[in-house]
């Protein structure tokens, strides 16, 4: 497991795909207003360093204890969402959207996803202004999985999906 500040140093990848302008106080405060929703701390961190675009390889994954519609036994992370409206880049502002033309629940902050997979800083137990978890939602499974209690949890567990199984490691299952 790394540490959040080691992540976080490392996080993006290269590339312009999803980049938003640099993070402002103020486009915070207004990306809170319209979610709804306080986003954590340790978001606004790494956002702070870039905000959104592709995830290092070093990064690109989270574990799983259970097989989900991706892999036996990871979820990717490719890109994270920024905050913006830059250039019609993916942004954490089109969740309310999304959410709802993908039939989520809701409150919800879409991390990362396609639309068949997503995710998500989940608010639905904590509240608006309290810590969100981290789930990930199969819609096409009609399923969920809670990933870790918190984002900054979430961030330390990430590891690269280059060291799953290779024959799995994008997303397509090996048959047994």
């Amino acid at each position: 497991m790394a540490w959040f500040d080691e992540v976080k140093a490392t996080f993006w990848g290269g590339g312009l795909y999803g980049v938003q302008p640099p993070l402002t106080d103020a486009a915070v405060q207004d990306a809170e207003r319209q979610l709804g929703v306080r986003l954590p701390a340790s978001l606004l961190e790494i956002l702070r360093v870039q905000n959104g675009g592709l995830v290092a390889e070093l990064w690109n994954a989270f574990p799983t204890d259970v097989p989900t519609s991706w892999s036996e036994n990871h979820v990717p992370l490719d890109d994270m969402r920024g905050i913006g409206r830059h250039d019609g880049r993916p942004s954490l502002l089109d969740s309310g959207y999304l959410v709802e033309e993908w039939g989520l629940p809701s409150p919800l902050v879409l991390l990362s996803g396609d639309g068949h997979c997503w995710i998500a800083l989940d608010y639905r137990v904590c509240g608006e202004r309290a810590e969100p978890s981290v789930t990930w939602f199969d819609v096409d499974g009609n399923s969920e999985l809670r990933l870790a209690a918190d984002f900054q949890t979430f961030v330390e567990r990430l590891t690269a999906a280059a060291s799953f199984d290779p024959d799995d490691a994008d997303g397509s299952r090996s048959a047994s």
